[in-house]
């Protein structure tokens, strides 16, 4: 089990990288959404939002907040996992170990991205 400060540099690490593509890529694979990240064993939901202009920053959200429009739900080691090797997200979801909600569009996107 990963720590909620480990959670969140993983996912800072991925959001990095999104910032760090080059604009055109960001522009033409990554529309303006919110996506949140909840860690079922430690009870904490990140939230960040996606855009051209690459990601804000990480926050952790309470539980009366609106839901994001891309929502991830995983265990923390999964979360650790997936940020070291964005290859592994299709098969943390395929094996039920990942859960993803949103617009299936908007995931592709993400997808390109990985």
């Amino acid at each position: 089990m990963a720590t909620v400060q480990e959670c969140r540099a993983a996912l800072e690490g991925l959001t990095a990288r999104i910032s760090e593509m080059d604009a055109k890529d960001r522009q033409a694979h990554l529309l303006d959404r919110t996506m949140s990240c909840r860690i079922t064993d430690l009870g904490v939901t990140f939230l960040t939002r996606l855009g051209s202009h690459g990601a804000d920053e990480i926050q952790e959200t309470r539980n009366d907040s609106p839901p994001a429009q891309v929502r991830f739900t995983a265990q923390s080691d999964v979360v650790v996992a997936i940020a070291a090797d964005p290859g592994t997200l299709l098969r943390a979801w395929l094996s039920g170990r990942l859960k993803v909600e949103g617009n299936f569009f908007d995931l592709l996107h993400l997808r390109k991205l990985m």
